[in-house]
């Protein structure tokens, strides 16, 4: 009679979740791996989608042509209800997985500090849907612009407040700058899409928290000179279809918007729900050394769903070479029980840098003592990213699409589609 293999499941197939897959190709098991897209997303380069500088077909890869020589490898399409760990089940809304190894690599979603009610007005950036959805909310802030009549709605129809100044709103708010300055420059008639404003809200004291301040403060000079308003100190006490307020200096003031994006924050996925384990503040899941969960060796989260404290003692980052980290470490793990092997050392984690884009030719780079400014770090920027795209013509599309877009401020992806009339409130212009 033949023997079972064993079958390891993942949940999600994003870094963590892909590379924990594609790591467990060699491994004498059967792996499964769920997620409710059938599609990998390269996140770090959706706000490029959001700013029409990318389709969303450049950022995204169909899992199983990823997976498609990896013959131990099965690929399901399908939403997770939650988890039945007394008999080692997956359980989604039409089917049940068994499971002798399971990780959860679910990803993140927006944060709003307990205020859930203004992820209406100002929606994030985690999903190929929430990109195309910002695009169409930019692009059709200029055309309501162009045929409106009151001038106070026009000003706040071209005014774009990105709350929150890490990398994705340092990143989106120099993209809406220069889309509103060259590429969109001369294609109106009636309006000046130049006199747009566009507006960053950081709670903190600097832009680019994670970054040295040397950084911080080229970065922030750097939004200023696309003609950025910066403003610093300014945690947003309120949120609704006017526009956003903020407290300043223990004075609030309102700023009138149409336009509202969410960048100031995540939360973990609800994988604590279905583990009924204790979470950290954010949500997120906390995990032993070998990234297994409380009581139960053979469960394991990775990626921006768990809490991680690497083997020297440090908090690993929710990015991407942090989840594909993870995910290599547990495939490592699971390789070596199902062989009868002793186990791995505990994780550690490799921080590979800091990057972040502000806008054409200018980024901020810090790789170990390496620190670069400017032109040089955007060209890094662009390669690294490019680097870590899934697919093999995909690197190939984005060289060709930001070489073109570099020499001629163009932005090809400048399609309005979906439900318009969803976007934004109607007004009487």
């Amino acid at each position: 009679m033949k023997e079972r293999r064993p079958k390891v499941v993942i949940v999600g197939a994003g870094f963590g979740g892909l590379f924990a897959a594609k790591a467990l190709a060699g491994t004498p098991a059967d792996v499964v791996l769920i997620d409710q897209h059938n599609y990998h997303l390269f996140q770090p380069l959706l706000y490029q989608v959001a700013t029409a500088g990318l389709a969303p077909s450049d950022v995204a890869w169909p899992i199983r042509s990823i997976v498609t020589r990896h013959r131990n490898i099965s690929v399901v399409l399908g939403d997770v209800d939650g988890l039945d760990q007394k008999h080692r089940r997956v359980l989604l809304r039409d089917q049940q997985i068994d499971f002798d190894y399971l990780v959860l690599a679910t990803g993140a979603r927006d944060g709003y500090f307990g205020h859930e009610e203004w992820r209406r007005w100002a929606p994030g950036l985690k999903s190929v849907n929430d990109a195309t959805a910002l695009r169409r909310r930019l692009l059709l802030a200029f055309e309501r612009a162009e045929v409106c009549r009151d001038a106070n709605e026009r000003e706040r129809l071209l005014q774009f407040v990105i709350v929150g100044a890490g990398p994705t709103g340092v990143e989106l708010a120099g993209a809406i700058a220069e889309l509103a300055h060259h590429t969109l420059a001369k294609d109106f008639r009636r309006i000046d899409p130049r006199s747009a404003k566009v507006i960053l809200v950081e709670a903190g004291p600097r832009v680019l928290p994670t970054f040295g301040e040397k950084m911080s403060r080229y970065a922030e000079r750097s939004l200023q000179r696309l003609h950025v308003d910066v403003r610093l100190n300014s945690p947003v006490i309120g949120c609704d279809a006017d526009g956003v307020t903020i407290g300043q200096n223990g004075v609030e003031s309102k700023l009138p918007a149409a336009t509202i994006l969410w960048a100031a924050g995540v939360a973990a996925s609800p994988v604590a729900r279905w583990l009924d384990v204790g979470t950290d503040r954010l949500g997120r899941v906390k995990v032993g050394p070998d990234l297994s969960i409380a009581g139960n060796s053979d469960v394991f989260v990775i990626g921006d769903a768990a809490r991680v404290i690497d083997a020297n003692g440090v908090e690993v980052p929710g990015i991407a070479p942090a989840a594909k980290q993870q995910g290599r470490y547990v495939a490592r793990v699971i390789d070596a029980r199902v062989r009868h092997r002793p186990d791995s050392r505990p994780f550690r984690y490799r921080h590979a840098g800091n990057l972040a884009t502000i806008g054409r030719r200018s980024a901020v780079v810090e790789l170990g003592r390496l620190r670069l400014k400017g032109r040089l770090a955007w060209w890094l920027w662009g390669i690294a990213h490019i680097y870590f795209l899934i697919g093999l013509p995909s690197p190939l599309i984005v060289s060709f699409r930001w070489l073109w877009e570099y020499v001629t401020y163009g932005r090809g992806a400048r399609l309005i589609t979906g439900n318009v009339r969803s976007e934004l409130p109607e007004r009487l212009c």
